[in-house]
């Protein structure tokens, strides 16, 4: 079979060690002669598993005995709605970091169930690149909480550092960056981050939640939904998505034991981003990044061709050398190469060595 790397946004590649233990295991798991898949997650058997993962990324992570792990359904769509319904007080206000398509959707959302205050921080700045005005965040000191996107995997635009909000609890939708490298948590409320990026199958998402913004969350709130029923019950009010559960537990450990924890891994994804980040800059505008270089994502590369009518032909001949995903989003077009953990360097080697064939070809 020819090797094919995947450079989508979400599902995105998983490691392929994961997946090769995951395979075998699939029919007969830890010799109880039944799929992980089949299991009942009251056993307990499956709550060892269980366990096992949420300790797991609590060491990844470092996360203090007064922060929770949470697993939650509908992924991080499902946290816009969840984040209000939570923390919005009846006649209090939220504020909203609006970076790009993500952070919007999580404000229009939110404004279904509280006063919301939209930051807009989008710009262009002088060299014509999408940028960001921080002059722009004007915080309510009042607020209930501040959200905000720390990757816009559309638009290709990363914020690396924590905002100050003070007093005010910061919300963060980490579903881009979440374990591509180490995290002051105690900077945060709650950090969110649907599965399908760099944790596992799609359909989950993980919640690191502070424990004193665990409370009665809005009486229209859905039990499902609830934060605090959620903690109480150990992310199995339900049944939740067992096998994404177990995936998740397997890349946990990977990410533990194989690559020495979130310090290798951001070491790895750097190197990953600057070699694709050079091949676009060294082109003589052959390739086009239009991101402010203080704000490009590691994650999520976006680029165009200098001339945009070859983009089919780039697109074809990508997939028939191997190198799957690299269509950019509808809202965008061009390209976008996801860089997320379990895409190996040898994956961008061969993206780059691709593009300067193409520029010779071309």
């Amino acid at each position: 079979m020819t090797k094919v790397y995947n450079f989508s946004a979400g599902p995105s590649m998983l490691p392929e060690p994961v997946m090769a233990r995951a395979q075998k295991e699939f029919l007969n798991y830890n010799g109880l002669g039944m799929s992980v898949i089949e299991m009942s997650h009251r056993s307990k058997e499956y709550q060892a598993l269980a366990d096992e993962a949420v300790q797991d990324l609590r060491d990844i992570l470092r996360l203090p005995d007064n922060y929770q792990v949470l697993f939650m359904h509908g992924g991080g769509r499902g946290m816009f709605a969840n984040v209000p319904m939570n923390l919005a007080s009846k006649d209090g206000s939220a504020d909203y970091v609006h970076t790009g398509a993500w952070s919007g959707y999580a404000l229009k959302e939110a404004k279904k169930y509280t006063r919301v205050n939209a930051l807009e921080l989008e710009c262009v700045n002088d060299k014509g690149q999408h940028s960001l005005n921080m002059d722009a965040l004007k915080l309510d000191p009042a607020a209930s909480y501040v959200h905000y996107c720390m990757n816009e995997t559309i638009h290709g635009i990363e914020i690396f550092e924590p905002l100050d909000t003070g007093s005010v609890p910061l919300i963060a939708d980490a579903s881009s960056t979440i374990l591509s490298r180490p995290l002051d948590v105690t900077k945060y409320g709650i950090i969110y981050a649907g599965a399908q990026k760099n944790i596992g199958p799609s359909g989950f998402c993980v919640v690191i939640i502070r424990d004193d913004l665990i409370k009665e969350p809005a009486p229209f709130t859905p039990d499902v939904s609830s934060f605090q029923i959620t903690r109480d019950k150990g992310s199995m009010f339900n049944t939740p998505n067992t096998f994404a559960w177990y995936l998740s537990g397997l890349v946990f450990k990977w990410i533990k034991d194989e690559i020495g924890g979130l310090e290798a891994m951001e070491q790895r994804n750097k190197e990953k981003a600057a070699l694709l980040y050079d091949c676009i800059d060294s082109s003589d505008g052959y390739y086009v990044n239009k991101v402010d270089p203080q704000y490009r994502s590691r994650m999520n590369v976006v680029f165009n061709l200098r001339d945009e009518s070859l983009s089919d032909a780039f697109l074809k001949e990508a997939k028939e050398a191997g190198l799957s995903g690299l269509k950019g989003h509808r809202v965008l077009g061009g390209m976008r190469a996801s860089l997320y953990n379990a895409m190996p360097l040898e994956g961008v080697k061969a993206l780059t060595d691709f593009m300067a064939a193409f520029k010779s070809r071309h």
